[in-house]
């Protein structure tokens, strides 16, 4: 049985999470599947709920700067490409990074880069705060199904089979969070 949260249950959702477990929780837009990016069974089961390749990746969100400091390969960053970067975050923009050799492998699939977002979205920052790192961020739906944009939603997707849903309302972002790349501003998805 999935376990259900509220806002007011995060320590016990963050538990869950340390535990191995694969939580569903709001983001800006849509619901997103999470665990703990340097779990490997975790993230493999979150992986086989989603059915989706591996090759894909994931990206991780973090409520501040120093949760995802760690993953970024600093020395291939100019300084005024990080400067500009941090001055987007908190917020709803996702920035591709070289990645340091602290990002496991199975997070950045066959990509060269890590994807990095410092969330504004409350309910998802408190979340992080609660675990006191980054989580993996995914869309919740099977691939190739719309995203959840509740925990019902969410919840009717992957059934038992999903440990915990955080039941908080998602932002008010209509799609996505747009991903570029740091350094060359290229959008990679709009």
């Amino acid at each position: 049985m999935t376990a259900r949260f509220t806002l007011a249950d995060l320590d016990a959702a963050a538990a869950l999470l340390r535990e191995g477990g694969v939580l569903a929780y709001p983001t800006e837009a849509v619901y997103g599947l999470g665990c703990d990016p340097h779990n490997r069974d975790a993230f493999e089961r979150l992986f086989a709920l989603k059915q989706r390749p591996p090759t894909q990746g994931v990206l991780l969100i973090a409520s501040e700067f120093a949760q995802v400091e760690r993953y970024i390969d600093l020395d291939a960053v100019p300084p005024e490409v990080l400067a500009q970067v941090r001055e987007s975050w908190p917020g709803p923009h996702t920035w591709i990074f070289p990645r340091s050799a602290a990002v496991p492998d199975w997070v950045a699939g066959a990509h060269a880069g890590i994807a990095l977002r410092v969330t504004a979205h409350e309910p998802a920052a408190a979340l992080c705060r609660a675990y006191g790192a980054a989580l993996v961020s995914t869309s919740a739906n099977p691939h190739g199904e719309p995203p959840a944009r509740s925990a019902d939603v969410a919840a009717g997707y992957f059934g038992a089979a999903l440990d915990g849903l955080l039941d908080a309302p998602v932002g008010e972002q209509l799609r996505p969070t747009t991903i570029r790349d740091a350094l060359s501003g290229a959008i990679i998805r709009s």
